[in-house]
């Protein structure tokens, strides 16, 4: 099979890069906003104790998503963090995420069509319709946790819907695709790393049965075509397979899970933009963009330097990890007026929002995260005008990889 032309560099001691302080896991993890606020604008990046370097500005995350110096970080993120083997390793090594080149093309191509623009509209009236039963069940009980209750439920049923999962199954995947999604993040230590990789067994292991279970019968899905066009043309090996639906489900149900309950605590928090949008639906777009803007459930893009990369008078060394960091560019004060203000009628939002990533490797299920947050949102501000929070804010928590979320209790 094929692979990136030039190999990156062999994991080893980071390089700090000159003139440019080391930030520690701990403090970025304690006030991201504050540590990238402080930072922004003296340096166009800082390093980071394990990525190497954080870059911070959004000009320069936005062009650097699409540099060609910078690829995809294939397995040098895992070694970094001590994973050089198992089905952890797996993911990084046999995924479309994390592959460049052909070997990227070659593993995203057999989902291009089924998450495009056009196709997830079609499901938009069924996800719609999920969203209002969720909230129509229980809406009498008074007092619940949104997250458990609605906006965990909505990705994990609407991309169960899609691959043609049994509904019974989702609590089962879900709750391995959170535990898997960790190794995305730096807020693990080497302790964790053996129940990661007990989830990552797992969720193979379910992912595998399926497939079984679809060759002997195949079904009018997707996981089913998937799996006889990739049996018929040869060009995944039988681990690629897995690896990719491995991939769709974990990406299908973490990030929309955190972006939905955030977005709903943001206004509830403002509530006159809350009655805004209940007044006015045609405001739900810009109320999803502006929260993913003010809060993004993912804080940064990872990607390996090939080369030296200047910037603003310093060096991005070659060979390293670099975070794009997707927070501290969604509030980059030279790019939005009042950055730490939530506020959904701005009119300064970029066309492509960066949460979703840049160039190759921009988020090939952006379309489906879109309807689902606005559909969540819609039955929300429809069916439950009068909703209040019942409970503490919930903080969003992280400052790479996917961010995490507790508890969000409402009332009503």
């Amino acid at each position: 099979m094929d692979g990136p032309e030039d190999p990156i560099l062999p994991a080893g001691p980071i390089r700090p890069a000159e003139g440019v302080p080391t930030l520690t896991v701990a403090e970025l993890e304690a006030d991201p906003h504050g540590v990238f606020r402080a930072w922004r604008p003296r340096l166009p990046f800082v390093g980071h104790e394990v990525a190497g370097a954080l870059v911070l500005r959004a000009a320069d995350v936005d062009r650097l998503m699409r540099d060609p110096r910078l690829q995809a970080t294939e397995t040098l993120y895992p070694e970094t963090r001590g994973i050089r083997e198992g089905a952890l390793f797996d993911l990084f090594a046999h995924g479309m995420l994390t592959a460049n080149g052909a070997a990227h093309r070659r593993r995203r191509s057999p989902f291009t069509r089924t998450f495009a623009a056009r196709m997830i509209e079609g499901v938009r009236p069924r996800i719609r319709a999920a969203a209002e039963g969720l909230v129509r069940e229980w809406m009498p009980e008074g007092e619940i946790d949104l997250v458990a209750r609605y906006t965990a439920l909505i990705p994990a049923r609407t991309i169960a819907d899609i691959l043609g999962l049994p509904r019974e199954d989702v609590p089962r995947f879900t709750r391995l695709a959170y535990d898997v999604s960790r190794v995305l993040s730096f807020s693990f230590g080497p302790e964790d790393i053996p129940d990661l990789e007990a989830a990552a067994v797992a969720l193979k292991d379910y992912v595998e049965a399926l497939l079984a279970a679809r060759r002997s019968a195949p079904r009018d899905d997707l996981l089913s075509r998937f799996l006889a066009e990739a049996e018929a043309t040869g060009e995944l090996t039988p681990q690629e397979v897995v690896v990719q639906i491995v991939q769709m489900i974990v990406g299908g149900t973490d990030t929309t899970r955190v972006a939905g309950a955030m977005q709903a605590a943001l206004l509830l928090r403002h509530p006159e933009q809350w009655a805004a949008v209940a007044r006015d639906p045609d405001l739900i777009p810009a109320a999803v963009a502006e929260s993913l803007r003010y809060e993004p459930s993912v804080g940064s893009a990872a990607r390996a330097a090939r080369d030296d990369i200047p910037l603003e008078g310093y060096v991005v060394p070659a060979g390293r990890l670099v975070l794009l960091s997707t927070m501290s560019a969604s509030r980059d004060e030279t790019v939005y007026a009042r950055p730490d203000t939530f506020d959904i009628r701005r009119a300064d939002l970029p066309r492509l929002h960066p949460v979703f990533g840049g160039g190759a490797h921009r988020c090939i299920g952006e379309p489906l995260a879109r309807v689902e947050l606005e559909e969540a949102l819609r039955a929300l501000v429809r069916l439950a005008p009068c909703l209040r929070l019942a409970g503490a804010m919930p903080v969003l928590r992280g400052h790479s990889g996917i961010r995490r979320i507790d508890a969000l209790r409402v009332a009503a």
